[in-house]
């Protein structure tokens, strides 16, 4: 049997935020964004979700998610709390960590390690304050609260992507 993605039931309405305080707020934008990947996702079998649709690119949805699992773990988890862990897909590190060596064959494993490293991010950041900071090897300075506009941002481009490679995979748009 042919492994596919698994469909998502939100758990953030969009309509529900704006009055949040700043950070239930950030978190719900970083949550509603984390589902809009799976959603672009849900339904295609790991062979679709491993295949470069938009020429001459190579990314893929699959590749998405395996960046995304990097992202998250090298902002709240490497950088932030300090946690002494390696890479979750090894890889370049030169921004593009996890795009490389997608295959059908491990589509429920590398999606069972996103859902594995945003249960570990949001670990490492519970109970730390948005204005508690960190340095970078570069030596500047960031807040838990950069890091989640920061992601939020990652997030967004790479959901733009998804938008476009989930059309050209099966003609499917919106979120």
């Amino acid at each position: 049997m042919t492994w596919t993605a698994p469909q998502i039931e939100r758990t953030t309405v969009l309509s529900t935020l704006g009055l949040l305080p700043e950070r239930p707020l950030l978190e719900g934008w970083l949550t509603w964004h984390r589902e809009t990947l799976l959603v672009k996702c849900a339904g295609l079998e790991a062979a679709r979700l491993a295949t470069a649709t938009v020429e001459p690119s190579n990314l893929t949805l699959l590749g998405l998610v395996r960046h995304m699992a990097e992202m998250e773990r090298w902002w709240f988890r490497r950088s932030f709390a300090g946690e002494p862990v390696g890479e979750v897909f090894a890889g370049p590190s030169d921004g593009d960590e996890g795009f490389d060596g997608v295959d059908p064959a491990n589509a429920e494993r590398d999606f069972e390690r996103y859902r594995a490293e945003i249960s570990a991010s949001d670990a490492a950041v519970a109970g730390h304050a948005l204005d508690e900071t960190f340095s970078l090897t570069s030596g500047a300075g960031l807040s838990l609260r950069a890091v989640h506009l920061l992601m939020i941002q990652e997030y967004a481009r790479h959901n733009g992507h998804a938008d476009l490679l989930r059309e050209r995979a099966d003609g499917t748009t919106g979120d």
